[in-house]
């Protein structure tokens, strides 16, 4: 965990992502525009409605993740039970339904006039992808960035990876029929079977294997940090790829890019302090109470992305809106950490 090595924070890839993400429009666009074969290559290679060059991508950024998920703190889930019961009460019961409802009233009431029905149900369906996809990796950069108790935010990580498994499925197929878009069920399983699952039991036993072999210490400080970059490179791979599929949707509605956005922006802030302030009501400490609210506000946009382009292309605009979720994700985030920790006088002291 990265609770006292002063050198450990978000790193240099991770705090310009929104750069990076940024670049990667333009780079995918232009080969879109101007390189089409390379686009129109790539998508020969589907298997089951899901592309094989991003799937092979998108593993590459969830594996390492879940090496850092250690199942073995669910043990200590009744030590200090309120927090984790803020964690999911909020990413499950109310994060999904809120994300929902503020999507749908931007896209259909407030952006009436400006997005086309058509595109305002896509960009419904990745609005809701996000939503019922709460953050299991960068919450540890945010628990570091605001001195967050790294043991507990292992379990909250942990538990929350074991709800995935069993509730993104329901809430999901639940809210784009509610939202009236149809969706293949066993896509939609297969997503999660190849995006969670598989990347979750293989990280799991890769770190029960290579801690058993040669020790935690080793595990942590030399076979984690060989994987260096190779989630936000498989990222960014990804979305110029994803990008140069979405290259017309782009070029014809620029503006759309900031339409999606704010209310993403808008969900952001009030997860966090649904979250925030009930830790405050039930007077949890800060170093529990900043991660609670970080770990749901964050998106496991990996998982988005993912799931969007199984169920609706690389060229559905439904990929697009995930992807926007990864361009305002880590400023915002930013943001609240600096809240978090500007009001830490808020929270009882640890005695």
């Amino acid at each position: 965990m990265r609770n006292k090595d002063k050198n450990v924070g978000i790193g240099f890839f991770e705090k310009y992502l929104t750069l990076w993400v940024a670049l990667c429009m333009v780079i995918g666009v232009l080969i879109g525009k101007f390189m089409p074969a390379v686009p129109d290559f790539l998508g020969q290679f589907e298997y089951a409605q899901v592309s094989v060059p991003i799937a092979v991508l998108i593993w590459l950024m969830i594996y390492p993740m879940m090496l850092k998920v250690d199942f073995a703190s669910i043990k200590n889930v009744s030590k200090n039970p309120k927090g984790l019961f803020v964690t999911w009460i909020t990413n499950w019961l109310i994060k999904p339904f809120t994300m929902f409802g503020i999507a749908w009233l931007f896209f259909f009431v407030i952006f009436k006039s400006l997005i086309p029905v058509e595109l305002a149900q896509d960009y419904l369906a990745g609005a809701i992808l996000l939503g019922a996809a709460p953050c299991t990796a960068m919450v540890f950069v945010w628990s570091y960035l605001t001195k967050g108790n790294a043991a507990y935010t292992v379990v909250q990580v942990a538990t929350n990876d074991l709800i995935i498994l069993i509730a993104f499925t329901p809430i999901v197929a639940f809210l784009l029929g509610v939202g009236g878009v149809t969706i293949p069920w066993d896509t939609l399983i297969l997503s999660v079977v190849l995006f969670v699952v598989i990347p979750l039991v293989g990280g799991a036993l890769t770190r029960n294997y290579v801690i058993k072999k040669r020790g935690f210490d080793y595990f942590e400080k030399r076979f984690i940090p060989k994987f260096g970059n190779v989630t936000t490179i498989g990222l960014l791979l990804t979305l110029i790829i994803i990008f140069s599929f979405q290259g017309d949707v782009i070029l014809n509605n620029p503006l759309h890019i900031v339409l999606i956005a704010i209310p993403l922006i808008i969900q952001t802030f009030l997860i966090f302090f649904i979250a925030y302030l009930a830790s405050k009501v039930l007077k949890l400490p800060h170093d529990v109470a900043a991660p609670a609210g970080m770990i749901g506000t964050s998106n496991f946009f990996e998982l988005a992305v993912a799931v969007a382009i199984s169920l609706f292309g690389t060229e559905s605009p439904a990929a697009l809106a995930t992807i926007v979720g990864v361009l305002t994700e880590v400023p915002v985030m930013l943001i609240l950490v600096k809240i978090a920790n500007n009001t830490k006088h808020w929270f009882p002291v640890r005695k």
